[in-house]
């Protein structure tokens, strides 16, 4: 992989010539992605991926080793092949919406509506990554309740992401 500046003395039309690249385009530019941009990327694919039910896209993300925690319940799922398969024997309906994704380097953090059976339970999933794939996530789940009378002089809606 190339990373970094040009070298000095050409300049990118020179290189891509000098590659047979006809195009003009220096293919290292996606090579070199921004390694951010590339995670953030890999996580879209991820839900993207849940929510259409491709269970070995959406796992691809996972080292072989990775855990699995979900504290609410005391469960942890120790390798890609258990985290799959409990999902995979999720028997409700699920949607995905993402409401957020953020992070930078070896953490990221998805904020998620999954609906199961026509249900919304907002999610939050932490991701620790290590060479580009997660190795340990641990996801919380909180089910929605009505606004507090006393705060509705204070607070807005927050806007739906589909909008």
């Amino acid at each position: 992989m190339v990373c970094g500046p040009p070298r000095a003395g050409k300049d990118s039309a020179e290189r891509n010539s000098a590659r047979g690249n006809s195009a003009g385009r220096d293919s290292t530019v996606s090579r070199a992605m921004d390694p951010d941009a590339k995670t953030r990327a890999r996580l879209a694919q991820h839900w993207e991926a849940s929510e259409r039910g491709d269970a070995d896209a959406e796992h691809a993300i996972y080292a072989a080793a990775a855990i699995l925690d979900y504290p609410q319940s005391g469960e942890r799922f120790r390798g890609r092949p258990r985290i799959q398969a409990q999902r995979g024997g999720h028997p409700a309906e699920r949607h995905f919406t993402i409401r957020r994704i953020t992070g930078s380097g070896g953490l990221w953090v998805s904020e998620c509506v999954i609906t199961y059976d026509g249900v919304p339970t907002n999610s939050v999933s932490i991701m620790e990554f290590t060479d580009g794939l997660v190795t340990h996530e641990t996801q919380y789940f909180a089910d929605p309740f009505p606004a507090a009378a006393g705060r509705a002089a204070l607070a807005e809606p927050i806007p739906d992401p589909a909008q």
